[in-house]
């Protein structure tokens, strides 16, 4: 159990807590609940006296009805739980239970340790683990299992730790060797107990009905809201308003509902996966089940053809080729070899991320499967469902991480504050509307109706409207976004990291030449490898890979094609059927493939290469590992040579001392230095292993140990040509990039410099950290990189180091041991380290994670870009993750970008700038035509009068819905600045902007009317009738045509360009409307002809002066609107930005750079050694 879980269940009372084994999701709190019949009686009497109230407040807060119908309990005999999840959202879901019948899991032939040690877990204790495997209660002798779902995972009732366990748990514990022992299969009563306890091997996308989504988005409160506002209207006769918002809700109600299913039911199409497969049972026969009926354990035969994998596996025999592009977005297939058998087996444990090589994942293709021993391929279920690599994807689809972003939470907070100047407003109507003796009825309906006036209905529809616009922008540029929300997000990234292979730089490496040696002494590089003599270093070459045959073509990994490619030899594979014979003759036993060496007539003339190479077993490259190695066999040999190729630093270890160069690191450096990859080739003889069986008996670490070193293959990796200039870029705009690779420390500094992340006056500082050994506490050193060489700067040289280290800024590099000691032994420098760091070599994929998951606690916003090959964690993690993939969606990030360089970093981040701004435009327009048209129904109920049913739809249909769509089609700014757009609505800027503007629009209206009520031919209205009585009138005709010109004055006010935006005149659609429509409104004021003019209810005025005159109220209001947002926006921030520099920033990375900045002696102490004290890990100085 890890640390982590333990710690989760140490000390709580007992009936708390869900064990939850991945750190990613932990933290789940689970309370019990029992259900209570009284308590269900009452709830059920309360809701019909409610009319139903009750229903619609439990459909909003499902927790409430289970905390109302049920009273808490013990986990152990709740049959409702309330999840709260690691980001506060509460859930309920119900306790299922289930008889297990009779089948123990332990009672079977030959009971196996992992069956035992499944039983353990389950059952109750370690001594009683004779009996019962799941109970319910002490006295119940009945097996018994309880479970629930959550998020399609189960999650059931272990006894023993008192907690419900995600059902994966019961697999944890497997080693390679249980799994070995699988290969008989289960028998059938096992396989039945087994089927109950891990459910279906199914993802089940859920797709609703569409009377289900119906009724769930009408429940919505803002449905509501429309329903009730839509009620009041027509009891206030205002039906044609009523009919037209009616039919806009309907419209938009339906496309919602058409998009939520159309969604679900493509995703469920991608889950749904249903194929025969061969299971093997224990007599010895195979059967053909349907993939939903596996579980864990199950033995299964794959076709030799291939086949879609139905669930997670271990591969036990033979090879197959794999295209995981449906997990990671890597087209090229991957070889999977057999899981390590033999000695060391039993005491390592199986997991899915350290065994990838040897591990089939769901919902991936295996093109083609190889046996060599049986005749059959074999793999072994470990895992199914929502727990495999495929369900864990769906799953995060489905129920992606919250975006929690201000901006959401204030715009709830804005529209709660309308509603508080709704309720003012509704009280100062009800006053006048009682002075003016309007009967009861109407002054509910009239105060009720402000409150329709003052929170737009359209308001959440035309938030989102920046996003949409953004989504389609970037869809044009190649650029697939599946998670709209984070377009916003993507305005506020601080730090980016970047993957360096296939991301900085391009894919595939070129062979740039071969080290070889002689003597134990380097010689001069041999740029074609081909001329080599034959020997171990060209056998090592040629033989030394994962390449395989499809359709004869060579597939594998980049780096192993260009290798062979240089040496010209050529792959054959064995088949079954044919090519044994001559190939076992020739070797004296099976081998998996041959590798031949090129014709005669292609060789250099002074060497003939005329023996081929066979290949006996491969133990595949892993990132852990750092190295992959081969056995093969000459023709006329007895014993077999292992090569090895990987790190260089990792394969010198495992050779003898005395056969690696003296100034090996030195020829390393000169290479890496120069930004070349570098990898190490080593050999040794295998006196033991004579034929193919014995070669698949052997455990890795005996092989590669004692090797022989051989040389360096050196490969050039070249930059893309973009990767600079967007580098560069990035850094002008003050956006921090980061490069985050799996490659050697010195290539991917050389990288960082290349590319300008490094500029040739910046230095490097190496980060080393050493874990603690037996007497010696963890210790961490800060060595400059000119002196990092190895050999110890003169002491004298350090006080002036201290004192020009301040004025160029520094980059500290470090590598994925390092880090792991950091984040152990000096987490209080962590913290420190991260604000500085720009090069992290040698990361595993879990360190990735890790890393973004430290930046985003130091308050960045983190953007991450990669291939999506080994870091779909890291792209989740992230803030922002784009992958560069051939797929339209890859499934391992929100943002995939077709065209693969980083290019689609500035762009996206110029989108989500522009988006954001846009969103707030949109919500200040929106909020500010509220206001208007609450300010001037306020004013004509004063005089006991409204506004008509067509100027309502007038104003909200025709003007202020059609701006506030075309609004947000002003595209991004082009040159992407160091200034950030604003993250929160209620701020100074925003309310004061919305204070002044509200401020200037009153005093319009107000003194429009005045200067109406003061005119001679003036004649006022008839206020012993109210609206639409009384209409048309003066003062509601002047009020229409000042408020249709506040309306569209606000639109431009609101769409500001510079600098996030371009400006308002490319926006060419937008443009035309607004003059279009300050045509209509002049028109309507100056000369209103007989249908406009009844439809509207205006009334005729015949003084042209005055006419002219409210044109000029128009203007000079649009001329003040300016100048306010202007002032707003240049002065006011300018001031802000100065009282702000006394304030203390709430990012905490922005108060660790400036604590940095200021620090004396200047940090970070060069040369010398911090140690970690032995308890609380803290640096002493």
């Amino acid at each position: 159990m890890s640390s982590d879980s333990s710690r989760l269940l140490g000390n709580q009372r007992p009936g708390y807590g869900t064990l939850q084994q991945d750190t990613d999701k932990s933290r789940m709190e689970v309370t019990g609940y029992q259900t209570k019949t009284w308590r269900v009686a009452l709830c059920h009497a309360c809701s019909v006296l409610t009319a139903g109230l009750l229903l619609v407040l439990f459909h909003w807060k499902p927790s409430l009805e289970v905390q109302a119908k049920c009273k808490p309990c013990a986990l152990g005999q709740a049959d409702w739980v309330i999840i709260r999840d690691r980001f506060g959202q509460c859930f309920t879901t119900r306790v299922r239970t289930e008889a297990l019948g009779e089948g123990s899991l332990e009672h079977h032939p030959g009971a196996r340790l992992e069956d035992r040690r499944t039983s353990i877990a389950i059952g109750v204790s370690d001594e009683e683990e004779s009996r019962d495997t799941i109970r319910l209660h002490e006295k119940e002798e009945k097996n018994i299992l309880r479970y629930y779902l959550f998020e399609g995972m189960r999650y059931i009732w272990i006894e023993r730790r008192q907690a419900y366990c995600k059902v994966s748990v019961l697999d944890e514990g497997w080693t390679c060797a249980d799994l070995h022992l699988s290969q008989a299969g289960l028998d059938q009563q096992d396989h039945n107990t087994r089927r109950k306890i891990y459910g279906p091997n199914l993802i089940e996308v859920p797709v609703k009905s569409y009377a289900r989504l119906l009724v769930e988005e009408v429940l919505n409160p803002f449905y509501i809201f429309q329903v009730f506002s839509i009620v009041l209207w027509v009891c206030d006769a205002y039906y044609y308003y009523a009919a037209c918002i009616f039919l806009i809700s309907t419209i938009s109600l339906g496309l919602s509902l058409y998009e939520t299913r159309k969604q679900s039911a493509t995703l469920q199409n991608m889950a749904k996966m249903s194929v025969g497969v061969r299971v093997r049972r224990p007599s010895g026969e195979e059967m053909v089940v349907s993939s939903a009926d596996l579980v864990p354990g199950d033995c299964i035969s794959l076709p030799t053809d291939g086949m879609l994998v139905p669930c997670d596996a271990a591969l036990l025999t033979g090879e197959c080729m794999v295209n995981e592009s449906m997990l990671t977005g890597e087209s090229v297939p991957v070889m999977k070899t057999p899981l390590p058998a033999g000695s060391q087996a039993a005491s390592t444990v199986y997991s899915p991320e350290e065994h990838r090589r040897h591990t089939l994942f769901c919902g991936t293709q295996v093109i083609q499967a190889k046996s060599y021993v049986g005749r059959e391929v074999l793999a072994v279920v470990t895992r199914t469902g929502f727990c495999t690599a495929k369900g864990d994807l769906i799953s995060s689809i489905l129920y992606p991480k919250p975006v929690s972003f201000k901006f959401y939470k204030d715009a709830v907070k804005f529209v709660l504050f309308l509603a508080v100047l709704a309720f003012i407003g509704t009280l100062y109507s009800i006053l006048i509307l009682v002075k003016n003796q309007v009967p009861v009825g109407q002054i509910i309906i009239r105060a009720l109706d402000l409150v329709t006036v003052i929170v737009p209905p359209a308001l959440p529809a035309a938030m989102t409207v920046g996003t949409i616009y953004a989504q389609n922008r970037l869809k044009k540029q190649g650029i697939f976004c599946i998670s709209p929300p984070r377009i916003n997000l993507c305005g506020k990234i601080r730090l980016v990291c970047f993957d360096k292979t296939g991301t900085l730089t391009e894919e595939g490496l070129d062979v740039w030449g071969v080290v070889p040696l002689e003597n134990n002494y380097f010689m001069p590089i041999v740029h074609e490898p081909r001329c080599l003599p034959a020997g171990p270093l060209l056998y090592s070459l040629a033989s030394c890979h994962t390449v395989s045959l499809l359709r004869a073509q060579p597939v594998g990994d980049p780096v192993d094609l260009k290798m062979v490619e240089s040496t010209g030899w050529r792959l054959e594979m064995m088949e079954e059927e044919e090519g044994e014979l001559p190939a076992f003759q020739q070797f004296g036993t099976k081998v998996l493939a041959v590798m031949k060496p090129p014709p005669e007539e292609e060789q250099p003339r002074d060497r003939k290469h005329q023996l081929p190479v066979g290949i006996l077993r491969r133990f595949p490259f892993s990132s852990s590992l750092q190295r992959m190695s081969v056995l093969v066999k000459l023709p006329g040999e007895t014993s077999a040579h292992v090569y090895v190729k990987g790190a260089p630093e990792m394969v010198a270890s495992l050779c003898r001392k005395e056969t690696v160069p003296v100034d090996f690191s030195q020829m390393l450096r000169h290479y890496t230095t120069d930004g070349f990859r570098v990898l190490g080739l080593a050999c040794k003889p295998l006196s033991t292993v004579t034929t193919f069986e014995e070669a698949l008996q052997l455990p890795r670490d005996s092989v590669e140990s004692g090797l022989t070193f051989l040389g360096f293959l050196v490969m050039k990796n070249v930059l893309k040509p973009e990767s600079a200039p967007v580098i560069h870029l990035l850094r002008n705009a003050n956006i921090r990039p980061v490069m985050v690779t799996g490659d050697n420390m010195l290539t991917a500094v050389n990288v960082a410099k290349s590319c300008r992340m490094v500029e040739p006056k910046e230095r490097v500082i190496f980060v080393n950290a050493s874990p603690p050994s037996h007497d010696k506490p963890a210790a961490l050193k800060f060595i400059l990189a000119e002196h990092s060489q190895g050999e110890e700067q003169p002491e004298g040289l350090h006080q002036r180091d201290g004192c020009f280290l301040q004025p160029q800024p520094c980059h500290f590099a470090l590598n994925g041991k390092s880090f792991a000691v950091i984040c152990e032994h000096f987490a209080d420098l962590l913290p420190k380290i991260l604000i500085r760091a720009t090069v992290f070599a040698r990361m595993s994929p879990d360190q990735k994670t890790q890393l973004v998951c430290s930046l985003q606690e130091l308050n960045y916003c983190v953007g991450m870009c990669g291939d999506g090959a080994n870091d779909c964690g890291a792209l989740k993690a992230a803030d922002v993750g784009i992958s560069l993939s051939e797929a339209e969606a890859s499934v391992a990030s929100p943002f995939t970008s077709r065209v693969a360089n980083i290019e689609c970093v500035p762009t996206v981040i110029r989108e989500g700038r522009c988006s954001l701004v846009t969103s707030f435009g949109v919500f200040k327009y929106m909020a500010l035509y509220s206001l208007v048209q609450f300010v001037s129904v306020l004013l004509l109920y004063t005089i006991n009068t409204n506004l008509s049913d067509f100027q309502f739809l007038f104003f909200d249909l025709i003007i202020t819905t059609t701006v506030a769509v075309l609004m947000g089609r002003t595209g991004p700014a082009q040159e992407l600045g160091v200034e950030r757009p604003q993250g929160a609505l209620i701020s100074v800027l925003v309310l004061g902007s919305l204070l002044f503007q509200t401020a200037l629009l009153i005093t319009v209206q107000v003194l429009s009317y005045f200067i109406t009520v003061s005119q001679s031919w003036y004649v006022p209205l008839n206020s012993t009738v109210m609206a639409p009585q009384n209409l048309p009138n003066y003062e509601n005709t002047v009020l229409f045509c000042v408020t249709g010109f506040q309306y569209l004055i606000l639109a431009v006010a609101m769409s500001k360009g510079y600098p996030f935006r371009e400006p308002l005149y490319t926006n060419v659609l937008f443009l035309v409307v607004l003059i279009l429509l300050f045509g209509l409104m002049i028109w309507l004021t100056l000369y209103p002809l007989g249908f406009p003019k009844t439809l509207l209810k205006l009334k005729g005025i015949d003084d042209l002066n005055f006419k002219l005159l409210l044109l000029g109220i128009a203007a000079l209001n649009f001329f003040a609107a300016f100048v306010l947002e202007t002032a707003l926006d240049h002065g006011l921030l300018s001031c802000l930005r100065r009282l702000r520099r006394k304030k203390v920033s709430k990012k905490l990375f922005k108060r660790l750079e400036k604590e940095l900045s200021q620090q004396q002696p200047s940090w970070p102490p060069l040369n010398e050694p911090l140690f970690a004290t032995p308890k609380m890990s803290i640096a002493v100085r």
